[in-house]
């Protein structure tokens, strides 16, 4: 993934398809590998995300919810194609018991902090007040607990997910959504 530096009518957000399975995997490999936060070890960090999963593993995760890419519009020097970069992720789980369960978000490390997540999330609640969702939640990490914060989600109580031994922190965020 290349992308340094994006004008705004370079990207778009459009609908997960399974051409884009494997860039998602590398893409979110590449974000918690470059996590340079003090409650994060690299212990912890390996556990989230040693290497890329399955090309299957994001298509059948992604599959199951709602789900948007951020993408950056790249042109091949030689044959003026151009080709979508995906540089972000979003998604949200659907079914009964999880409805409104805001499972990715994941920014290219270098367009961190340019507002390109606010954009993915507004895509995702317009999209979830135009279904009737009443209410949305995420475990948010220490990194982006601010940026949920900022969105007006709630922090109900601390987190943790357990894998290869390694206990990763969060917080459970809820946001109750208005109608228009």
């Amino acid at each position: 993934m290349k992308s340094q530096n994006m004008k705004n009518n370079d990207i778009s957000i459009i609908p997960f398809a399974p051409k884009f399975a494997l860039p998602v995997s590398l893409l979110v490999h590449q974000c918690v590998q470059h996590i340079d936060h003090p409650r994060y070890s690299k212990q912890q960090l390996n556990a989230w995300s040693s290497a890329p999963r399955s090309k299957r593993h994001w298509l059948q995760r992604l599959q199951r919810s709602q789900s948007w890419l951020l993408v950056s519009k790249t042109q091949q020097d030689e044959t003026q194609e151009q080709t979508l970069e995906v540089i972000g992720l979003i998604n949200v789980e659907t079914h009964f018991h999880s409805r409104g369960y805001i499972d990715s978000l994941y920014i290219l490390p270098s367009l961190q902090r340019q507002g390109f997540a606010e954009k993915l999330y507004l895509t995702l609640e317009t999209w979830a007040l135009s279904q009737g969702y009443s209410s949305l939640s995420v475990d948010a990490s220490y990194l982006s607990k601010g940026f949920f914060l900022k969105q007006n989600f709630k922090q109900i109580q601390p987190s943790y997910q357990i894998t290869k031994n390694q206990v990763i922190n969060g917080f459970y965020m809820t946001k109750e959504l208005d109608r228009p």
